[in-house]
């Protein structure tokens, strides 16, 4: 399977002649690949790589959290950097899909930087010009992440698979294709016809826009075929509780909202929250979309987001690059800086390791020993340690710490940052997560919309955990009704629970 150009992939598909659906595409490590990486994506880079899509994504109400953003002044943010941060942020799997035969957003810059006295506790950023907190010295000295050199990403080079329409990703065996083709009602070899696809960016911007919201997104996306279902966003008793992997009992960094309720429509109208609250909203945009589908466990979905990852767990490690590449998937971890402390999902950052003798820097610590080691020693102009010496590839490869750029100069050097935003201060924030400082009149006007009399509402205080923080996130990757789904609404378990008592 090659390339008929630059960033394209040509894919051969299965195709049921009387419906013009796609039964299953077979491919290589390539297009597999590409998939995959889907995973990895903040939330808040689909939705700037899908302008005016945001309604059709299937994203819920998280496209509102991005505009409330971008239409935000900057004064609110600890820093300029910040509200890049949060428009765009960026993957920890970035010097993975730099090797990714199609790129949806080849065109960004990812380069990280680090000061020119490259001491031992010196730090790194991705932004340039900032000062280094150990040495004073101006982070600026340019430095790529290393990138696999056999290009491969995620897949073995040899591994051959094939994906059905609703994206599961399993062996082309006979033995294990049969009960699939049987499934799909695909009776007679005579009705199918092979068809040849050119995939290209275009097509994998539209692959992922319909994954989240179609259960057919290939024959939609690849065959242009209009949708076969109307996409909704509405809220339809689906289950928000989300899967948890951490001890619930955790009760650190809880956080205080007021609900502003109407008794009759036993729904959240607005409520009125600090920049604490608000930092926990924003970050959703940081968060990679594997995160979500993680912690989704066995929920519906209006797309098919969710047999992608199924794949990738069920899927063998003999097809898998190794057990590091499996786990950034199945567990997509975030660029440094774009955590904070006491930040309730529970997300961790990557781990960055910088090799002293090369110069290299990567999040794969066996690939960065491996390359150092195969590297002349007079490839960096840093050989020599900091002490004089000889560094040899092992010794010289330390995890390197990072400068926050949300950390503003006003800042010990050693405090932890609260978030993406300044403090303190306080936010109107809607049921569907539109965003703005607090303002009764604001306030009035949405009541007047929502057609709720002032007496017909109350104040309810909630507190947010890590539970609730995570239930959240799914509310509002699942619908647009976020505040009252997590907070008032119970879900279609918790219904069950208490039936069963």
């Amino acid at each position: 399977m090659a390339n008929t150009s630059i960033n394209s992939i040509s894919l051969k598909a299965m195709v049921d002649k009387a419906s013009n659906q796609i039964i299953f595409v077979e491919s290589d490590n390539d297009f597999i690949d590409v998939i995959f990486s889907f995973l990895t994506i903040p939330m808040g880079k689909i939705i700037r790589l899908t302008p005016n899509q945001s309604i059709r994504l299937g994203v819920g109400c998280l496209n509102n959290v991005y505009a409330s953003v971008k239409n935000m002044d900057l004064k609110h943010f600890r820093t300029e950097a910040c509200k890049d941060m949060l428009l765009s942020p960026r993957s920890a799997a970035e010097s993975q899909c730099k090797n990714l035969k199609v790129k949806i957003y080849n065109d960004e810059a990812t380069q990280y930087f680090m000061c020119s006295l490259n001491i031992a506790n010196c730090k790194f950023s991705y932004c340039k010009d900032l000062n280094c907190d150990s040495c004073g010295v101006k982070i600026n000295m340019e430095k790529n992440l290393l990138v696999t050199p056999d290009g491969g990403v995620f897949v073995k080079g040899l591994s051959r698979l094939i994906i059905t329409d609703d994206l599961q990703v399993i062996p082309p065996l006979t033995a294990a294709s049969l009960p699939l083709l049987t499934k799909l009602g695909v009776m007679d070899v005579n009705t199918m016809e092979e068809v040849t696809i050119n995939v290209g960016v275009d097509e994998v911007l539209n692959l992922l826009m319909r994954s989240l919201a179609s259960k057919t997104p290939l024959t939609e996306s690849l065959l242009k075929n209009k949708p076969r279902r109307k996409f909704c966003n509405e809220y339809q008793g689906i289950n928000t509780e989300p899967q948890m992997v951490k001890d619930k009992t955790n009760l650190e960094g809880t956080i205080s909202v007021k609900l502003i309720v109407s008794k009759s429509k036993k729904m959240v109208c607005y409520a009125e929250a600090g920049e604490d609250f608000v930092n926990l909203l924003l970050s959703f945009l940081t968060i990679p979309l594997g995160f979500i589908v993680k912690h989704m466990g066995n929920r519906s979905l209006q797309g098919c987001i969710d047999q992608l990852y199924k794949s990738v767990q069920d899927l063998d490690d003999q097809y898998m690059m190794s057990s590091y590449h499996k786990e950034m998937l199945l567990t997509p971890k975030l660029v440094p800086g774009f955590c904070y402390e006491n930040h309730l999902l529970g997300t961790e950052e990557a781990t960055y390791y910088y090799a002293g003798s090369t110069g290299f820097l990567s999040t794969d610590r066996v690939l960065l020993a491996t390359q150092t080691a195969l590297a002349p020693k007079s490839i960096s102009p840093f050989a020599p340690s900091a002490f004089g010496r000889q560094e040899s590839a092992q010794t010289s490869i330390r995890p390197i710490a990072f400068r926050d750029p949300k950390a503003n100069h006003h800042q010990h050097k050693n405090a932890q940052v609260q978030g993406f935003l300044e403090g303190p201060a306080m936010f109107t924030v809607t049921d569907d997560l539109n965003i703005r400082p607090v303002s009764l009149i604001y306030g009035l006007s949405l009541l007047n919309e929502l057609k709720v009399p002032l007496t017909d509402i109350y104040v309810q205080t909630v507190q947010v955990h890590e539970e609730e923080a995570l239930r959240l996130l799914v509310a509002a990757f699942l619908g647009d009704s976020a505040l009252t789904i997590t907070f008032i609404r119970e879900s279609e378990q918790d219904k069950r629970l208490n039936q069963e008592q």
